[in-house]
Formats: C-alpha cells, sequence, structure tokens
C-alpha cells in the first residue's frame, strides 16, 4: 500500500529528529506519487515553537513549488497534526492528510477537536488515520521512556548548545 511507503518515509525523518534530539515527528507531502517535501522538528534546533514537521515540510513545498496552494497533495506524518498545524493544512489547501498516532494531548484531526474537517472552515482535508500507528507510537514512547530515565524534564537545550554532542 503506498500509504505505508510514504509513512515509512516520514518515519525515517522523524528517527533523524530523535537522533538529534528533537521530539521524534516526522513529515513528507506528496504530489503525483513523488515526494516533493519532508522534514522533522526543529524546535529544539531552531529554538522556535513552529518548527513542527508539518510546518516545514509545508514551507519547503510551498517553496518548490513556487505557490501557497498545495491542491492535489498528501501530507504523511507520524503523529495526529495539532492546531496550528492543522490550521496551516487547511490553508495551504491539502487535499489529504495521512497520520500515524494519534495524540491525546494536541490532536485536531478527530481525537480533541477536527480542524481538518470543520465545516465551518474554506477547505477540508479528507483524513486517514492509523497507519502505521503502533511503530509511530512506539518511536515517540521510547523517545519520552529515555527523557525520564535519563532524568531530563523535556527542557533540552538545542543541540548547536550541547558540549560533545
Amino acid at each position: 500500500m503506498r500509504d505505508e511507503e510514504y509513512m515509512r518515509a516520514a518515519l525515517a525523518q522523524a528517527r533523524e529528529a530523535s537522533r538529534l534530539g528533537e521530539v521524534p515527528v516526522g513529515a513528507c507531502l506528496v504530489k503525483d506519487d513523488q515526494i516533493i517535501a519532508s522534514a522533522h522538528n526543529e524546535r529544539e534546533l531552531r529554538q522556535d515553537a513552529t518548527a513542527h514537521a508539518e510546518m516545514l515540510v509545508i514551507q519547503r513545498a510551498c517553496r518548490r513549488l513556487g505557490t501557497w496552494r498545495l491542491s492535489g497533495t498528501t501530507l504523511y506524518c507520524t503523529i495526529e497534526p495539532c492546531p496550528m498545524c492543522a490550521g496551516a493544512i487547511v490553508l495551504a489547501r491539502i487535499r489529504r492528510v495521512v497520520f500515524g498516532a494519534d495524540d491525546p494531548k494536541a490532536g485536531a484531526a478527530g481525537t480533541l477537536m477536527d480542524v481538518l474537517r470543520c465545516p465551518g472552515l474554506n477547505h477540508q482535508a479528507q483524513v486517514t488515520r492509523g497507519v502505521l500507528a503502533d511503530e509511530c507510537a512506539s518511536l515517540l514512547s521510547a523517545f519520552f521512556e529515555d527523557l525520564r530515565r535519563d532524568g531530563r524534564d523535556g527542557r533540552r537545550r538545542s543541540t548547536r548548545n550541547r558540549v560533545g554532542g
């Protein structure tokens, strides 16, 4: 199934984020069966609250295509988009969103709220949830277990500021 293939590309991005000390979330945007942009979380690296994988992949795709309208595209992300990312997805006119793990704390594609299919907005996205959900959730769980085991509280320093890392 193509959804699993593209979700594996998003998972590769999430693994890279984890390697860099970022929350392991990855995303890729597909148009005409081609990945046109991919990204992972970079909040710690950039010290930017908006540097979510989905936001970065939308920015990269817009630059590559030379338009802010991403009609006819599918976004693959390893976790359910948050309200900020869901808003950007709607504004970019992304046709479809496929995600892995539900996000019970910030999910805006049906878990806490459903920004992507809100009938009052001028665009709604199709949503497919749960693609490789166990693998996506396991990556996140392992990352946060490591943080707790290492005695860190989640307020990591930027990778630029780490000594020896």
